[in-house]
């Protein structure tokens, strides 16, 4: 009888009390197994050849050897060892994080504020670890299997049901409206999005004439910080959206991280501005895509270019049943060069997705769509 591999789960913090915390939820976890404990990089990276882990969960701030020169070690020397990093939520804490996914972090975890007791800041991070460490486990044994192909989905006649007990209905649309230029482009993306939107974002040209509206799974902070990382990067104009603020073209909004981000009407009737909102959690997320992507149908019939792109779970389905049915253009990306193929995966066998193109040809289906 085949037995499956258990996912091997090295455990890297200078810390004790994370140490000890960490590896009590991995034993925990059904298919993962505890490899081992190191207390900074450079015994974690000794101990790599004898215990052959296939992830570290790695804090980023350690004496010795920081997570950033591990994970640069680690692409060096054994590529095939994946990390997730343990973060803290500051402005630092948000800078070197993307520096630590542009080196090739799978996804990254909070580390629970110092106020939280022992129990409750194990509860919330078995609660953010265990969903990454089942995508990780699926990414590791789907990769490089999967051709990258170009394809436009027809609908499907059937009901998916969609999220872990199915709580979510999304159903195929005929849209009632033909897609014309568009005159503003949406993007949703969660994990794999940041290493994603700075292969993708620069290739857009700086003249492409209309708003760009990003929701991208993230913390309070980080987010600010990756505006300020691919602004340096982009032709378009990249900022953290702020609420009241006009929309304008040529400019790259992103959704704060822990607030809800919508268009409305100026009071004018002819400008849209940003909403920032405190609304709820939609799909356990803050910001979400599907709540973004349903305002921006009320104000784009038949001029919106929406993008899927890679995820975990399946927020932004139910935004793009809305905007489908306004006559939107939805580009979605294709499983092989998604890191995990979560969100762009229902819209694509659900028809919604106009063209389903590897990461590399985004930017180019996008600048099809304006002219």
């Amino acid at each position: 009888m085949h037995v499956k591999k258990k996912l091997r789960v090295l455990v890297v913090d200078d810390t004790i009390v994370y140490r000890k915390a960490v590896s009590d939820i991995i034993e925990e976890i059904p298919g993962v197994e505890l490899a081992g404990v190191a207390h900074n990089g450079k015994i974690a990276l000794a101990k790599i050849k004898t215990l052959k882990p296939d992830l570290l969960t790695l804090d980023i701030e350690m004496p010795v050897m920081n997570g950033l020169e591990v994970l640069a070690e680690l692409k060096k020397s054994h590529p095939e060892v994946g990390a997730i990093m343990l973060s803290t939520l500051t402005a630092e804490g948000g800078e070197a994080t993307l520096q630590a996914l542009e080196l090739g972090a799978f996804d990254f975890i909070l580390k629970p504020q110092a106020s939280a007791n022992l129990a409750a800041g194990k509860k919330e991070i078995r609660a953010l670890l265990q969903p990454i460490l089942e995508a990780f486990s699926r990414s590791k044994s789907t990769r490089g299997l999967l051709p990258s192909r170009t394809t436009t989905t027809p609908a499907r006649p059937a009901l998916k049901k969609m999220g872990r007990a199915g709580r979510i209905q999304a159903q195929p649309v005929t849209p009632g409206v033909k897609h014309r230029k568009s005159e503003i482009v949406t993007i949703g993306i969660s994990t794999g999005g940041p290493n994603a939107l700075n292969q993708m974002l620069p290739k857009l040209p700086g003249n492409i004439n209309v708003p760009v509206l990003i929701v991208q799974h993230m913390p309070p902070v980080f987010t600010k910080s990756l505006a300020a990382s691919l602004d340096k990067k982009c032709a378009l104009t990249v900022k953290e959206a702020v609420d009241k603020e006009p929309i304008k073209p040529n400019t790259v909004y992103i959704a704060p991280g822990g607030k809800q981000m919508k268009l409305v009407a100026a009071a004018d009737g002819k400008e849209r501005l940003i909403k920032i909102t405190n609304d709820p959690p939609e799909n356990s997320c803050k910001p979400a895509v599907d709540y973004l992507f349903r305002s921006i149908g009320d104000y784009y019939v038949g001029r919106t270019t929406a993008v899927i792109m890679t995820g975990m779970g399946s927020d932004g389905t139910l935004g793009l049943q809305v905007l489908k049915q306004k006559g939107a253009f939805v580009i979605a990306q294709d499983e092989a060069s998604c890191v995990v193929y979560g969100m762009p995966k229902a819209p694509a066998e659900l028809g919604y997705a106009d063209v389903v193109v590897p990461l590399n040809r985004i930017a180019d289906e996008i600048v099809k769509t304006l002219k």
